[in-house]
């Protein structure tokens, strides 16, 4: 039976070094996972993100903090408890395959219900029910050996599920597998754990990945969640110049806040032209500010509207289905993605560009 997760001010110290210095890996990170909802923590390697999830998982002893489930705290350093990992009925699902090579599928997804001394016949409508789930019923007597990564990997998710356990941990289920295969498995995953019914807790540092599987994101950074919401929340309204980036905004342009302009910031950048761009928390008149906005939200030739400029383009790289164009304009040089089969602007064209108001965030420098 699915479970609400609530993780609250969970903190992980490590001492490395000699002398030995202390690190937070987890640092007073706080979120909660209704029953049946997928959140992904998405963020850089180091960020975090596999230390949170072990955390919940028993893996990992925190140095404070706590972790319930299903309204009982499964660790609470602080009152003495720590339920070790067999007792937290929890699937686990890792980069590597994990899967017993001399067992057959059945034999392998059936493995946990064994170990935890089901009748054979629940095990037997179990077994088959999680391979149906996974779509692997035609492969159960197949030995695990004479599967693709992709089936392997679908094993290793029906003996997590089986036994339907309270909460769903992957770590990076993807990240070994081909790319044709990752892109396959996951958009197979989000509506194999969702038909299942089961809370999850997802781990990757893949930005479409996120946005593919998950209810909800978390970007973490250095230990710290720096935001939770809606992959459409996430990627229209990011928190920070870190989250901007991280999720795909890789445009910056450097300026200062001139005044405001119907909730929009005005912000003079350093060709002296001026734009619009939601207006971060903390800016205030004459700020240092940072605009941050998609190579894909830039619009060529725009016939009217605000944020329109003269740019010249410095360079094209034609991708076949799309080109990418490295543009001078506002002082500075930003990249813009435009979909089709042809490049219709060459080097050293000048070209009348549009970056939509609502997609330009503005930052604190």
């Amino acid at each position: 039976m699915s479970a609400e997760l609530r993780v609250e001010h969970l903190r992980k110290v490590f001492s490395t070094g000699h002398p030995p210095v202390e690190k937070a890996a987890i640092d007073t990170v706080s979120f909660t996972v209704a029953a049946g909802e997928i959140v992904v923590l998405l963020g850089p390697s180091g960020c975090g993100k596999t230390t949170t999830l072990r955390c919940v998982a028993g893996l990992e002893h925190p140095t404070s903090g706590r972790i319930v489930i299903g309204g009982t705290a499964y660790t609470d350093p602080a009152a003495g408890v720590l339920v070790p990992p067999r007792s937290r009925n929890l699937g686990m699902v890792f980069q590597s395959y994990a899967v017993w090579p001399h067992m057959t599928v059945r034999q392998n997804v059936a493995y946990p219900l064994r170990a935890r001394k089901t009748p054979r016949a629940e095990q037997g409508r179990a077994v088959q029910e999680a391979l149906e789930l996974v779509e692997l019923a035609a492969y159960a007597d197949r030995p695990v050996t004479q599967l693709s990564g992709g089936q392997m990997q679908r094993v290793a998710l029906a003996r997590a599920m089986v036994y339907h356990p309270q909460i769903l941990l992957l770590d990076e289920p993807l990240s070994n597998l081909d790319a044709q295969l990752r892109l396959r498995l996951r958009d197979d995953l989000r509506r194999i754990i969702k038909r299942a019914g089961l809370t999850a807790l997802y781990v990757t540092h893949d930005q479409t990945e996120a946005v593919v599987l998950g209810d909800r994101i978390g970007v973490m950074r250095d230990g710290k969640l720096l935001q939770l919401d809606t992959p459409r929340e996430i990627y229209n309204r990011p928190a920070d110049l870190f989250v901007a980036g991280f999720t795909g905004a890789s445009n910056v342009i450097e300026g200062t806040v001139q005044g405001s302009q119907d909730g929009f910031a005005v912000v003079r950048a350093r060709s002296g032209e001026t734009l619009l761009a939601r207006h971060g928390s903390g800016l205030h008149d004459g700020a240092a500010a940072k605009v941050a906005l998609r190579p894909d939200n830039i619009t060529f030739a725009p016939a009217s509207g605000p944020n329109r400029f003269t740019a010249r383009v410095a360079s094209q790289h034609y991708q076949g289905t799309q080109t990418v164009y490295e543009l001078a304009v506002l002082g500075t040089t930003i990249e813009a993605l435009e979909v089709g089969s042809a490049a219709r602007w060459d080097v050293g064209a000048e070209v009348t560009v549009g970056l939509p108001p609502e997609l330009c965030w503005s930052y604190g420098a």
